[in-house]
């Protein structure tokens, strides 16, 4: 089904230019640099290719003959491109000098080897260029050049006068493509059903182009289907034979994955897994599945990108209004019915695993993020608190830094969001032993208990949960949240900028177990309220009095999900203090 659906997505990606995918015989690879020629043969300059962003300089896509440079020690020259040990006999802090000489020896005398078959003027320059270059006479300014650009990327050929590379010349690729449907009759395997398509063809033994763009991936690539190991294989098949997938075929689906994972427009990092995201049709969704999940990516995108801004709000707008409403979805501009296709990869080795793979349409889509967003929500401390934070945030809330963050987590509150079932129970307890590792219970932290309450199953907690105080709820739990910040109010209202509150001594204990904290914090509450003045003292009483008067006793042990609710009855009691009260028409 994964494959099925890349390889249909192929066809729609090739039409679209903006993609830059590459036609069948050809690859994108990195460029970094540029060998500019003389018609006559000889060596004009080294370009550096790049192209700065901010403070870096990156290498650019571009299409070029050929497949990516397989892994392996054998000598393997591309054509008209390569790194600047193959193009040119140099490399940077060469270690292995004989190895270099070796590869450049065989770049030469592969392109002269063709220099009779190809009627070029172009690729006759190169082949010139080749028969005499002599890596030993290098100039020292051509090394600077190439110690800094050819570290990232690969090289190609260009000649002064004509128009474009070596290898988009109308007679090399006339040659090429001739020499690639040549191939194709030279069965690489026996014939057999392609998984993906159903006709008969043979399989691929390698699926081509190597997956590059997931995060913590080999540089070089990974692969989706993989066999190498005899332990791995049946019936005596090698390699791609034991899951037979046409050449064409793992071509498209190949080349379409690379796509959604080169930039941003389609792909997010979540934890250490990436996620990618296309619909059957162009869709405006399609285009802000990075921003739905990140509004940081949105807010600091380019002024000029207003537009995009403006989508993700109208995007917001039409989840909160109702995703349900053709009249939303028309004034958006996509369909409902439009399905949608998630997959998430994470590295492992030279493969990659796939964490989930989601689909459903684009109504489902809506709804899910709206039931996410309600189940969500949660009066915010600061005007700066995100409306709708990005899963990664989330996601933050479980460890001290990103490393820290379980492997499988990313997939599991994905899952949850868009399937509408129950949040990770295993987050809800990192979550919580976070706020008793560090004692801070803030809006993201509150908000995602209250979420996770919400939808978990089985539990006598009443629902709904409310977004900011409620002083009617019962739950004591929910009630010794409240008293406790107000036990914590008091002691820093009597004890202005005391080092170590009670919140940092005794709130684990304190929503973990009851009974044995809070007698003795009710003691020392007793101090600190003698020290308050006036009104304040006696509306502090009377509120922890409120508080009490539901209590009938301090529960021994509080359970996973009454330490969440703990968490939120201190969350909201803390927000209340804090919040500007409006003056009552009694009291004016």
């Amino acid at each position: 089904m994964i494959l099925q659906e890349l390889e249909k997505l192929y066809g729609r990606l090739a039409a679209d230019p903006a993609y830059g995918i590459a036609e069948p015989g050809y690859s994108q690879q990195k460029i970094s640099f540029v060998v500019l020629l003389r018609p006559d043969g000889t060596l004009h300059a080294i370009e550096d290719a790049r192209i700065a962003e901010g403070k870096k300089k990156l290498a650019q896509p571009r299409t070029v003959p050929g497949q990516a440079k397989p892994s392996g020690q054998g000598l393997n020259p591309c054509f008209l491109w390569d790194n600047s040990a193959y193009m040119l006999g140099y490399k940077a802090e060469d270690e292995k000098p004989e190895r270099t000489a070796k590869a450049f020896e065989a770049f030469r005398q592969k392109h002269l080897d063709l220099a009779k078959d190809i009627g070029s003027p172009e690729f006759a320059a190169v082949a010139k260029f080749l028969s005499g270059w002599n890596p030993a006479g290098m100039p020292a300014d051509i090394k600077a050049v190439l110690d800094d650009a050819a570290a990232t990327g690969f090289g190609v050929f260009k000649v002064h006068g004509f128009e474009g590379y070596v290898h988009e010349a109308q007679d090399v690729r006339a040659w090429w493509n001739k020499q690639q449907s040549g191939d194709e009759t030279e069965a690489p395997s026996e014939a057999g059903m392609c998984l993906i398509t159903g006709a008969t063809a043979p399989a691929a033994l390698l699926h081509e182009p190597a997956i590059k763009g997931v995060t913590g991936g080999q540089s070089s690539g990974t692969k989706l289907v993989s066999y190498n190991c005899a332990s791995f294989t049946s019936y005596a098949k090698e390699q791609g034979e034991n899951a037979p997938v046409s050449d064409a075929a793992a071509f498209r689906y190949c080349n379409a994955l690379n796509a959604l994972l080169t930039g941003s427009r389609h792909r997010l990092r979540l934890g250490d897994m990436t996620v990618v995201f296309w619909t059957d049709a162009p869709s405006a969704i399609e285009d802000l599945f990075a921003d739905i999940f990140d509004e940081k990516s949105a807010k600091d995108a380019p002024a000029q990108d207003n537009t995009r801004l403006q989508k993700l709000s109208a995007f917001w707008k039409l989840v909160q209004d109702g995703a349900g409403s053709p009249e939303n979805w028309k004034a958006f501009g996509d369909a409902p019915g439009t399905r949608f296709y998630m997959l998430g990869l994470s590295p492992n080795a030279a493969r990659l695993s796939v964490r989930f793979w989601l689909t459903g349409t684009l109504g489902d889509f809506a709804t899910r993020l709206k039931e996410h967003a309600d189940a969500l929500a949660m009066v915010r401390s600061f005007d700066s608190d995100r409306e709708h934070p990005p899963l990664w945030l989330l996601l933050a809330q479980t460890a001290r830094d990103s490393d820290g963050i379980p492997p499988l987590l990313g997939g599991a509150l994905l899952r949850a969001v868009l399937t509408g079932g129950p949040y990770p129970t295993s987050m809800a307890q990192l979550v919580i032993n976070r706020i008793r590792a560090d004692h801070k219970i803030d809006h993201l932290r509150a908000a995602f208990l209250k979420a996770y309450l919400t939808r978990l199953p089985n539990t006598s907690i009443p629902r709904p949960l409310p977004m900011s105080l409620d002083t009617t709820r019962s739950e004591p739990a929910y009630r010794l949240g409240r008293l406790f910040a107000a036990l914590e109010k008091t002691q820093a209202d009597a004890q202005p900028g005391i080092n170590a509150t009670i919140r940092d001594r005794f709130y684990g204990a304190a929503s973990a177990t009851p009974s044995a904290v809070f007698p003795r914090i009710l003691r020392t509450y007793q101090h600190h309220l003698a020290k308050l003045q006036g009104g304040l003292r006696v509306n502090r009483e009377k509120l922890v009095q409120e508080i009490l008067g539901e209590l009938r006793d301090f529960p021994v042990h509080l359970n996973l999900a009454e330490q969440g609710l703990f968490a939120i009855g201190y969350y909201h009691q803390t927000k209340d203090f804090f919040t500007k009260k409006e003056p009552t028409e009694s009291a004016a």
